[in-house]
């Protein structure tokens, strides 16, 4: 059940309503039975999977509880770790072990092995997985105190607003408002109704106008110039945020609507300033849980400066390997580990020219130049995210840098789009960026909050006219599934 699905627009009215009409006693367990039938519209079958995860986490944390020894306690933690990581594995990462065990045997001229049965990833196993083993680390860390209510753990995990896609939550926000009572406020409702709505504006008008461009180019690589490669490229930089930012918006707001409180995912992160501040504002709830649960663990910073860029590589690479089982996936976290080790090997030396040429960190025109830099440099690395495979990015990357060629933008149709619908990407696209100028200054939602009703709802019933006319819908509103679901 897509949030861009007409199933959805009947599923969390309805769900929202019964929850405020039932008595406070009863309101997790709604939630709860709603959420699985949110995740079971997919495949019921993989809801036994999430059960699973649930139950693991659930016992480990009772038993580091109740065992006295920190060693006891530490075997607990390993094994939900253990287990939990070896279900995402095979649902996750078996094919991929299998295809690289097959280029060895093939390098010892052996046979290759051939799964004889098949596996289908589940549908946002990779944020479920985490969001409960930071559970059991925060239990083990003394962080939260175990849940004794199993429903109430199990609501945890499977809150359907970011169930399949994030934010990944974490115990010491999301567990303890599951225990907390829940009331119907107006003001509150339509601040989340009205971050609902932008999040469809972002996904239908901007991120599946782009995804049109993006896809007739990089399905068939070999037909377009490096400058057109290049162009659908910040296109997909474009389409990646609008789709994934619109997914954790659109859960930020179905959460506030029934009074939850999820964290924020994105913060602008076009505008970063150096690639430690674009994961800063990119994917919050992940960049945070692998500091949190792997880089600090690791040592982080504070085991010398060879071990800290060991530790940046290592995390990277995870986060590469997390968003895909394949290559391409970890050479785009590979990028980013490299652009992080650069970026602090070179601090000192970058501080020092600029003391020398009289330039102040906070020179306008020096903030645009690190803006514009970071983002070519996040793009370049969006080619590998993007291709399906080495091959198609390898090609990619060979015609920007050997055969750029020129764009004419009369040409426009070459990508798939018509003018009118090009028009309308780049009106968006705009929109977008005026909002995110004014969001990066000051608090918009409040803002919004304070203007004259008429005007107000003015914005409103436009906002909701554009996404209907302008929204992407597909033949008979086969709504496009969001990117990061794959994950």
């Amino acid at each position: 059940m897509l949030f861009n699905s007409f199933n959805f627009l009947v599923f969390f009215p309805f769900v929202a309503l019964m929850y405020f009409l039932i008595p406070q006693k009863v309101k997790y367990l709604w939630l709860l039975a709603a959420s699985y039938y949110f995740y079971m519209s997919w495949n019921p079958k993989y809801a036994i999977l999430m059960l699973t995860s649930t139950l693991i986490t659930f016992m480990s944390g009772i038993v580091i509880d109740r065992v006295k020894t920190k060693t006891a306690k530490k075997w607990a933690v390993f094994a939900s770790f253990a287990t939990n990581l070896a279900i995402l594995f095979i649902f996750k990462y078996f094919y991929f072990a299998v295809d690289n065990i097959n280029l060895i045997r093939s390098f010892l001229k052996l046979s290759a092995y051939t799964p004889k049965f098949d596996i289908i990833l589940p549908v946002g196993i990779s944020f479920y997985t985490f969001q409960a083993l930071s559970y059991t680390v925060d239990v083990y860390r003394g962080d939260v105190l175990p849940e004794r209510n199993f429903f109430r753990y199990a609501l945890f995990v499977s809150f359907f607003p970011q169930l399949v896609a994030g934010p990944i939550e974490r115990s010491k926000n999301l567990l303890s408002q599951v225990n907390s009572e829940h009331h119907f406020d107006y003001l509150r409702v339509r601040r989340g109704l009205l971050k609902m709505l932008w999040g469809y504006f972002l996904k239908l008008v901007i991120a599946d106008r782009a995804a049109i461009l993006v896809n007739t180019v990089y399905d068939n690589i070999s037909a377009f110039s490096g400058a057109q490669i290049a162009i659908a490229t910040i296109c997909f930089a474009v389409q990646i945020y609008c789709d994934f930012a619109s997914y954790s918006i659109i859960a930020i707001g179905a959460a506030e609507v029934m009074d939850f409180k999820l964290m924020q995912n994105f913060k602008r992160p076009y505008f970063a300033t150096s690639i430690s501040d674009f994961w800063r504002r990119w994917h919050i709830s992940l960049s945070s849980w692998f500091r949190d649960y792997l880089y600090i663990p690791l040592g982080g910073s504070r085991r010398g400066t060879l071990r800290k860029y060991l530790n940046l590589m290592i995390v990277f690479l995870i986060s590469g390997l997390w968003h895909g089982a394949s290559w391409h996936f970890v050479v785009w976290g590979a990028l980013h580990g490299i652009y992080q080790v650069i970026e602090r090997a070179t601090k000192e030396l970058r501080a020092k020219l600029l003391e020398f040429m009289h330039i102040r960190g906070n020179n306008f025109v020096y903030v645009c130049f690190k803006r514009i830099f970071v983002f070519f440099l996040v793009s370049f690395a969006w080619i590998f995210f993007r291709s399906p495979d080495m091959q198609v990015a390898q090609e990619a990357v060979r015609k920007i840098f050997t055969d750029f060629g020129t764009f004419n933008f009369a040409k426009i149709t070459d990508f798939g789009v018509d003018a009118a619908n090009a028009a309308v990407l780049i009106c968006a696209a705009s929109v977008l960026l005026l909002v995110s100028v004014f969001a990066e200054k000051v608090e918009l939602a409040g803002r919004i909050e304070k203007i004259h009703f008429p005007v107000r709802w003015i914005i409103y019933f436009l906002l909701i006219f554009v996404v209907l006319i302008f929204g992407i819908y597909g033949p008979d509103f086969d709504a496009s599934q969001f990117i990061y679901f794959q994950f």
